[in-house]
């Protein structure tokens, strides 16, 4: 990174011109620069956690999804888990050193407001675990179903035990790519909306951006200069997840990204979210291999485990789940020293 650049922040024209006029390796260079100025040590994080999809069952039917069965359909393959099928995957998940469950699921028309808060207050009752819970999607569904506002819903999940937010839902925040791909989903505003609700509630969040469907590198910018204006506001977001659109299962036709391009979108991210502390590496969507490449591209983080993920599963793609002797040797065949942490990105072990 060159010294101007330092010493002001970039805009959304000359993020947009760096992308487009640089090459892989050259945004690389600069990404792996801020990233080692702002985690000097070389530690590269992850965490043990699993993701619980409490119901498959979904209204907005989005094109991109393979997971979701519609409402009101019948559906053998249809289901809302019951408290017991969720508590015995927790404990499994203690078991093998989990901290943290994600939480996330469809909307479902038949789940009363009562089924989270419950579920909720039980989980933290017989649990000490974080749940990492309820995308914006989910909060603003739960709200409208209950006519009542954002913000009263997210301190009712709050004070029930709900610990932070995961950033699902976001796709790209643009309204003309959304109507394309998510039309029956909230738009780019209100996703930011509650997050800053969220935020406001004293929980943090994590942020994502789904790539590879019919968006621009212009509407790649917009999201990420829209993130980086929240996080001025707020500060509550511990972390960004790009990841790139699995097709293979879905209704929608996508334009395509291969490896390099996710390398490119991951370290402008980087660059341009100057104001967030971890970017993390996406596995899941990309390969190990390609996750360990990533962590000279901007990332400093390797995401969770994911004793369970679903979702992007379903739209086909292979990659199995790292248990935690791989992640470890992941990191270190990469160069960097291995650490267990939580979700406020807080260490508990080194290897």
């Amino acid at each position: 990174m060159n010294k101007n650049m330092r010493q002001k922040r970039i805009n959304k024209e000359e993020a947009l011109k760096l992308f487009k006029s640089k090459s892989l390796l050259d945004l690389g260079k600069m990404a792996g620069e801020i990233r080692k100025n702002k985690h000097p040590d070389n530690i590269v994080t992850f965490i043990i956690d699993r993701n619980i999809n409490y119901t498959n069952i979904c209204a907005s039917e989005c094109r991109f999804c393979a997971f979701y069965k519609k409402y009101g359909v019948s559906d053998k393959e249809a289901y809302i888990l019951s408290k017991e099928q969720i508590f015995e995957k927790i404990k499994e998940t203690k078991e093998l050193n989990g901290t943290q469950i994600l939480l996330q699921g469809g909307l479902n028309k038949d789940i009363e407001i009562n089924y989270y808060i419950e579920l909720l207050r039980d989980i933290k009752e017989k649990f000490k675990i974080h749940i990492h819970a309820f995308s914006p999607p989910e909060i603003t569904f739960i709200s409208d179903l209950n006519d009542i506002t954002i913000k009263e819903t997210v301190n009712l999940l709050k004070d029930a035990g709900l610990g932070s937010v995961p950033g699902g839902g976001a796709e790209i925040l643009t309204d003309r790519v959304r109507n394309k791909i998510s039309p029956n989903k909230i738009n780019s505003r209100q996703w930011l909306e509650v997050m800053k609700e969220v935020h406001l509630a004293g929980l943090n969040s994590s942020a994502t951006m789904m790539f590879g469907t019919v968006e621009t590198d212009e509407d790649i910018m917009e999201h990420l200069f829209k993130l980086r204006d929240l996080q001025d506001e707020t500060g509550g977001f511990k972390a960004f997840i790009p990841w790139s659109f699995q097709s293979k299962n879905t209704a929608l036709n996508p334009r395509g990204v291969y490896g390099h391009y996710y390398l490119k979108v991951l370290a402008i991210s980087r660059i341009v979210l100057d104001n967030f502390d971890n970017i993390q590496a996406s596995w899941v969507t990309q390969g190990a291999k390609m996750g360990q490449v990533a962590l000279s591209f901007g990332a400093n983080d390797m995401g969770s485990t994911m004793l369970e993920e679903n979702v992007v599963k379903a739209a086909g793609t292979s990659n199995s789940t790292v248990d935690e002797k791989l992640m470890v040797k992941l990191i270190k065949d990469a160069g960097f020293v291995p650490a267990q942490r939580i979700n406020n990105y807080d260490i508990i072990k080194f290897y």
